[in-house]
């Protein structure tokens, strides 16, 4: 298959393309290297075309693309609270990408996010009201709907996917915006004490990338014109219980520093309900966070 992803350099994006790879695949990726990384892709270099822009630069990309995995957004919502403006930039981008599938009949599969359910208590489920709550969510709820809109006005093939709290490797390029998994075990691997704002009995839905990946596949694969689906583990864990996983795993005894949390309308739990991606995408998380945290430890060495 002929394979766009753009934001392929990056975190999510690398995952794809290395998974996408192993089954002989031509593949294209578009970044601009914002968060990505050239060194995300080394071992593929030699087997992928690399175009350096941004995901909306669409008239430097080919048209026969069986399949777009649309991963190259701004992905933190401490960007838009130091950038309002890429609000403006991520639909503006998207709706280029629409255009682009739409008049090249391409099927599009593309990364929204769990912040959406931002003052909902857990389970979170798809069918949520979206609440008014910054300009990170706001973006992507805008790019939901323009999806559903192409889906209705010209049939446009599209699946957004509603990530929970992702971690993995290749995240380093992410530098202060990468998952706490990551910044954490980081820093206690050098017996740096992690910060914590507020208590650390707020809890994330924390999924490991390749389930993550194994979403955007089944996505793409599926016989299905739109849909909105939650990708997490399913599961509910404190920041304090993830820390104990990390000293447990490192055989360290670290505790961490508590700072009072400023933030408004921080969000103080999440956790998916993965009911209607199992049904109707047959996806469903194999990696415990567990399991997780001692694969980064086996990437990034003892």
């Amino acid at each position: 298959m002929d394979i766009l992803i753009t934001g392929g350099a990056g975190f999510i994006g690398s995952s794809l393309v290395e998974r996408l790879s192993r089954e002989k695949n031509n593949i294209t990726v578009v970044d601009n290297f914002h968060t990505g990384s050239e060194d995300n892709l080394r071992k593929f270099k030699n087997s992928i075309k690399i175009i350096k822009c941004s995901s909306g630069d669409c008239e430097k990309f080919e048209k026969s693309y069986d399949i777009l995995f649309h991963q190259g957004i701004y992905s933190s919502s401490p960007m838009y609270k130091e950038n309002p403006l890429l609000t403006a930039r991520c639909i503006e981008d998207f709706l280029k990408l629409l255009e682009f599938a739409r008049r090249y009949d391409i099927k599009i599969v593309w990364a929204s996010t769990s912040s959406l359910y931002n003052g909902h208590d857990p389970p979170h489920k798809e069918s949520m009201q979206v609440k008014v709550t910054d300009h990170y969510t706001e973006a992507r709820y805008a790019m939901e709907r323009m999806a559903e809109l192409y889906n209705k006005l010209y049939g446009l093939s599209i699946i957004a996917l509603r990530y929970f709290s992702v971690y993995g490797p290749n995240e380093l390029s992410k530098k202060q915006y990468a998952n706490l998994v990551t910044q954490f075990l980081l820093a206690m691997k050098n017996n740096e004490q992690p910060v914590i704002y507020g208590d650390g009995k707020q809890t994330r839905d924390f999924t490991y990338v390749t389930d993550v990946v194994e979403a955007n596949i089944l996505a793409a694969r599926a016989n299905i014109k739109f849909g909105i689906y939650n990708v997490g583990n399913g599961k509910e864990t404190s920041i304090n219980d993830m820390i104990g996983i990390i000293n447990k795993k490192l055989a360290k005894a670290i505790k961490p520093k508590y700072i009072e949390n400023k933030v408004t309308n921080y969000v103080a739990r999440t956790m998916a309900d993965t009911k209607k991606a199992e049904k109707e995408l047959g996806f469903r998380s194999k990696i415990s966070l567990e399991e997780g945290i001692q694969n980064l430890i086996d990437f990034y060495g003892n």
